[in-house]
């Protein structure tokens, strides 16, 4: 890691002012190799505080010290049931309590989790799972295969309800074989089906999941307070392995200025994607871990509303901004850049052919406008979530370089409730910026919500060439057709300048040197039963 105060050299005076608009001043730091996940594996040395009192207690108070871990995390865990949970920073607390059939591990693989094993027909309609012998549930039930059927079921809308995962949709029955196995029969064939079924397992006899969250993880739940924290401990009946830490409390840390301050006072011990100027801040007491957040950072806009409705005006947005210089300000020039839909992390669908799609060029973008109908510019809003430091910082920027187009881009920041049901749900809104992360270690994660019957689908986004390139990519088993028509499903994206895509973000990760065991996920992932002492 390089750490420093000097910022990139060649940046466009264009952006200088932005400067004085962000909300902390930059610092150096460098990013891991493009499209590459990585955690930087320090040496940690025991904590220097000094204990006074007799050796016994002396010990005993370190040995508590490092039973709890306190973890900052920028939004309130406001779904505790994880079939309902919206908001990648909500699932990826919830990771450490509930598993699917299948989970995924730090090098994107699929291991089993409540299953033991998993049998698929070589037609891709028959996925048979045999039950993990003597799983337990944290209320100390044993799960069942009724409680499978149940929460696959759930799902996929068995009552007559819309499928909470939308490609569940394709689920012809769930059935019960015997009291260890259990078979998913599909309507059509589909070859990615199996990284769906990382979907939690949950007891049928609980009456109020949303509550009462109750699931077969590495930790338990054990309270939550709104806009305070989410609070675990271990699960010492879990089928795995343990985890290290006793206790952990999720802090809810939605102000971004006070991290440093928290983080050096001793109320936390670990937040996660940092900016690069707070990392600078720390003191040695922290190691910093680096990698990348695995998303797909744009301006996302509502296809739907005026001028957004005209591909034009996209596209001229597209030529209006430089991912670079982006990047050279929000995270001094940490990231990788991205043209379309997908992040590196997915090598073979990655097209970075795409990022030149839209290299800027202001005269370009003016007249583009000037075709739409809007040579002097417009005005529109971008509503991004408060609590998100790099999206903020992200905005600000790219109004500034919207300026040279004669385009005004008024900033509303609001808090991560307001944009997940005003932005989210209701898709109302004109622009935002934010991430969006696949949810499971498959391309249709990411690609299925810009089909035009997805729920999803919060851009508005409609393509009849989309849908169908969409539609042949999950038909296939084949391979090479599969990532022909995912290309084909990003080169339309990018054509159609669905969005404006700028970057998949650097992650700095901050860890009291008295731990030690992050590890990076090429999903939006943070596994505390990992995390040990570092003596």
């Amino acid at each position: 890691m390089i750490r420093g105060d000097v910022m990139r050299k060649g940046v466009s005076s264009l952006l200088m002012i932005v400067l004085t608009t962000l909300t902390v001043a930059l610092s150096g730091c460098s990013s891991d190799k493009a499209g590459e996940s990585a955690s930087l594996d320090q040496s940690a040395g025991a904590s220097t505080e000094t204990v006074t009192g007799t050796a016994d207690t002396a010990s005993e108070a370190v040995a508590d010290d490092l039973s709890k871990l306190i973890v900052g995390i920028p939004q309130d865990i406001s779904d505790l049931d994880p079939h309902y949970a919206t908001g990648a920073g909500i699932k990826e607390v919830l990771f450490n309590v509930f598993e699917g059939l299948v989970k995924p591990d730090a090098s994107g693989n699929l291991i089993p989790a409540v299953a033991s094993e998993v049998n698929i027909s070589d037609d891709n309609k028959v996925y048979t799972f045999t039950l993990r012998d003597g799983i337990k549930f944290h209320d100390g039930s044993l799960v069942t295969v009724e409680d499978i059927k149940y929460s696959i079921d759930r799902n996929r809308g068995a009552d007559g309800s819309e499928p909470l995962v939308s490609s569940f949709s394709n689920i012809e029955s769930v059935n019960i074989i015997d009291d260890s196995h259990v078979e998913i029969v599909l309507t059509t064939p589909n070859s990615e089906f199996l990284p769906l079924l990382t979907v939690a397992i949950i007891p049928e006899s609980n009456t109020d999941p949303a509550t009462n969250p109750i699931g077969t993880g590495p930790y338990k739940y054990v309270s939550s307070s709104p806009q305070e924290n989410f609070i675990v401990t271990r699960f010492d009946d879990y089928w795995g392995d343990k985890a290290y830490i006793k206790d952990v409390v999720f802090k809810v840390e939605a102000n971004s200025d006070a991290i440093v301050l928290d983080l050096e006072g001793g109320s936390l011990d670990m937040v996660a994607r940092l900016t690069s100027a707070q990392v600078a801040q720390l003191s040695d007491k922290f190691d910093i871990y680096e990698g990348t957040m695995n998303l797909v950072q744009a301006m996302y806009l509502n296809n739907a509303v005026k001028p957004f409705d005209d591909v034009k005006v996209r596209q001229a947005l597209c030529y209006a901004i430089s991912p670079q210089e982006i990047m050279d300000f929000v995270s001094d020039g940490a990231g990788t850049e991205i043209g379309s839909a997908m992040y590196p992390s997915f090598t073979k669908y990655y097209d970075p052919a795409l990022n030149d799609t839209y290299n800027q060029d202001v005269e370009k973008a003016k007249a583009l406008l000037a075709e739409a109908g809007y040579p002097d510019g417009f005005t529109f809003t971008i509503t991004v979530p408060s609590n998100y430091a790099q999206h903020v910082d992200t905005a600000q920027v790219i109004a500034e370089e919207l300026k040279a187009i004669g385009v005004t881009a008024n900033i509303q920041e609001v808090e991560w409730n307001t944009w997940l049901s005003d932005v989210y749900s209701d898709k109302n809104y004109e622009a935002t910026v934010v991430g969006f992360d696949a949810s499971t270690l498959s391309a249709s994660a990411l690609l299925a919500r810009y089909c035009s019957d997805s729920s999803k689908n919060m851009f508005n986004f409609k393509s009849d060439a989309y849908d169908a390139a969409y539609a042949n990519a999950v038909a296939t088993s084949d391979d090479a057709e599969k990532t022909k028509y995912y290309k084909e499903c990003l080169k339309i994206l990018s054509e159609e300048a669905a969005n404006v895509y700028i970057q998949d973000l650097p992650e700095f990760v901050a860890l009291n040197k008295k731990f030690t065991g992050y590890e990076f996920y090429p999903l939006y992932v943070q596994d505390i039963a990992k995390i040990r002492p570092a003596q």
